[in-house]
């Protein structure tokens, strides 16, 4: 699990293609003297394991569903990355709760630059967007941010300069595509609100029927 502030960006130093699968390797600043093999840590938003540690660096495989669902399949020799290891219980939570499961790519349709701040539209599938609501949490590419506002299916967030400059979507630019993890709460709500009896969904009707309406 993660918080979504991101600790350091990493370059890829390579990527070979192993069937479906591949083997990432990634070169990076960030001290990993307290990771070892077997931690997790999340590329792009997306949670790898760390297969090898290098002198400034770590290899991890990445599966043929993580290939499929982000943007890491899309990366080349040389691009930035956003890195952050695994949350610890001791932890400060300044972002929201990141698992590093990928829903699925959207894009950049507009990207302001002001005096203060970025302003950032992404554009997500529908299937996404009934997961994010306004001053909601939403990651990006790994990066908690909040929702400002949501309109049709794309949302728009303001990323302060620092964040833009310490993470890659400073870097990034229009129609690129990024990684998007909706906030957990929504899936869990909308399959708690589906009863016992399948697939009837809480809706008005069944709030009427057992007393909630009148």
């Amino acid at each position: 699990m993660f918080t979504g502030i991101i600790q350091a960006k990493g370059t890829l130093s390579q990527m070979v293609r192993q069937g479906e699968e591949a083997l990432l390797t990634v070169s990076t600043d960030l001290p990993l003297d307290d990771v070892k093999t077997g931690d997790s840590i999340a590329v792009n938003g997306a949670c790898l394991t760390v297969t090898q540690k290098k002198t400034r660096g770590f290899t991890a495989d990445v599966s043929a569903e993580t290939l499929a669902k982000t943007n890491l399949g899309l990366l080349k020799t040389g691009d930035w990355v956003n890195l952050e290891k695994a949350l610890r219980l001791t932890d400060f939570l300044g972002g929201h709760l990141v698992l590093g499961h990928v829903d699925g790519l959207g894009r950049i349709v507009e990207k302001t630059v002001r005096t203060k701040s970025v302003l950032f539209a992404f554009e997500v599938p529908d299937q996404l967007m009934k997961y994010i609501v306004e001053k909601g949490s939403i990651s990006v590419d790994g990066i908690s941010l909040t929702v400002n506002r949501c309109v049709r299916n794309q949302f728009h967030v303001n990323m302060i300069p620092h964040t833009a400059q310490g993470t890659t979507l400073g870097l990034k630019r229009i129609s690129e595509p990024v990684n998007i993890e909706t906030d957990i709460i929504g899936k869990y709500i909308e399959k708690l609100m589906i009863n016992n009896r399948g697939s009837s969904p809480v809706d008005w009707k069944l709030l009427a029927e057992h007393g909630f309406l009148r």
